[in-house]
């Protein structure tokens, strides 16, 4: 089991806290493993195991305590003394009316309380009513290519890093597709995830009227990562093919997808004038195995995956990314975490000087002195004008 430590060093500060541990990301990307790690570590500090509750809500055991009233029970009836307890609720969208229970184990027990759930928005925007405040959010992502290669490494795969990243362009990190090494399997579990996730965290969750429209919104975002979205022209091009849909439901579909955690709207930031943009904005999806598995695109199609991977190398990272926009044209990435402040550009190859000027041209009207940096395949390396280049597999192993 890999230590997911780029998590666990966030979440760690906060094991004692009385804020609530708010833990998303998308369906089987690890939650519930990291979840388990916070509990060994708990343990190790000396908590004794009948101080935890760890319910799954997924799992059949406890499906008799799906209600708020019978969650309250079985937990108060296991809080045995005064002493701190750790409670750790698993996929707690599947209990209605959650947040109410939440709250009321935060303000009558000495409690540190961690949840997990696969809808960012149901979490952040049902337990804000109750506990304005006294949350903290966390999101979990599938392996990056670092915990990609450890588990390969794990496991006895002595391949290069070339040939692991090969790999991981084209099955992303979901940890079960990692640990197949048959591709026909990997296959049919990537397949089975999305289902999964359309099903369980869109449809279900969302009452779907029309599934079939929901789904061919969902392949046309993923396989369209990287590019800026516009709810008229994806519902002109499913109508084109047959599918009629309306723009008002194609923006409807697409907030229930950025809910589930499939992708992340990113918006534009306006670099001159120092503001983010409400229109013009990307999406980006969570793993490219969903790209492979939905892609139905030839051109630039390596470029747009260097420009994901980049992405989403950037958000486990735990920095807050935007498209950056000058008055002649855009940066790939502005990402800031804390005071820190990065541009990245994304490329697959540097395969001539026309694309090399065109990415480090890209930073020639942007004044300040922040770090800037061009991400590419290529093996040499040729930084220029205070601009880093840097190999991908540098990027993703050692960090900027």
């Amino acid at each position: 089991m890999i230590k997911r430590e780029i998590y666990l060093k966030r979440i760690r500060p906060f094991y004692e806290s009385e804020m609530v541990k708010v833990i998303t990301g998308i369906r089987r990307c690890g939650k519930s493993t990291i979840m388990r790690q916070i509990i060994e570590e708990i343990q190790d500090n000396g908590v004794e195991a009948d101080h935890i509750i760890y319910i799954n809500f997924e799992d059949y055991q406890y499906r008799k305590i799906c209600n708020p009233d019978a969650l309250y029970e079985y937990v108060e009836e296991n809080i045995h003394d005064n002493q701190k307890f750790y409670l750790f609720f698993d996929e707690i969208q599947n209990v209605d009316e959650f947040e109410l229970v939440i709250n009321s184990f935060r303000a009558t027990h000495d409690a540190s309380i961690f949840i997990t759930g696969s809808n960012s928005k149901l979490l952040s925007g049902e337990l804000a009513t109750h506990l304005s405040g006294r949350t903290l959010s966390f999101k979990i992502m599938p392996f990056n290519f670092q915990e990609f290669c450890e588990l390969k490494k794990s496991e006895g795969d002595n391949r290069t890093y070339d040939e692991y990243m090969q790999e991981f362009l084209a099955w992303g990190g979901f940890p079960l597709v990692c640990k197949e090494t048959d591709e026909n399997s990997k296959l049919v579990i990537l397949s089975n995830i999305f289902d999964s996730v359309v099903l369980k965290d869109i449809v279900m969750r969302n009452k779907v009227a029309s599934p079939l429209a929901l789904e061919k919104v969902l392949e046309y975002v993923v396989a369209n990562t990287s590019v800026t979205i516009s709810g008229n022209k994806i519902a002109a091009s499913l109508s084109d093919s047959g599918q009629p849909v309306s723009a008002p439901m194609v923006y409807d579909y697409l907030k229930f997808i950025v809910d589930a955690c499939v992708c992340d709207k990113v918006s534009r930031y306006d670099i001159r004038g120092k503001k983010a943009l409400a229109f013009e904005e990307k999406t980006y999806v969570c793993d490219l195995g969903f790209f492979h598995l939905k892609k139905n695109r030839v051109k630039d199609e390596y470029n747009y995956m260097m420009e994901t991977l980049c992405y989403n190398e950037l958000v486990s990272r735990g920095y807050q990314v935007y498209v950056g926009k000058t008055y002649k044209g855009e940066i790939d990435f502005i990402a800031t975490r804390g005071d820190e402040k990065i541009y990245v550009q994304a490329a697959y190859l540097l395969a001539d000087e026309t694309v090399a000027e065109r990415e480090f041209g890209a930073y020639r009207v942007i004044q300040d002195n922040y770090p800037k940096y061009v991400i590419s395949m290529d093996k040499i390396v040729s930084s220029r004008e205070g601009i880093i280049h840097m190999n991908v597999i540098d990027f993703c192993l050692k960090g900027i």
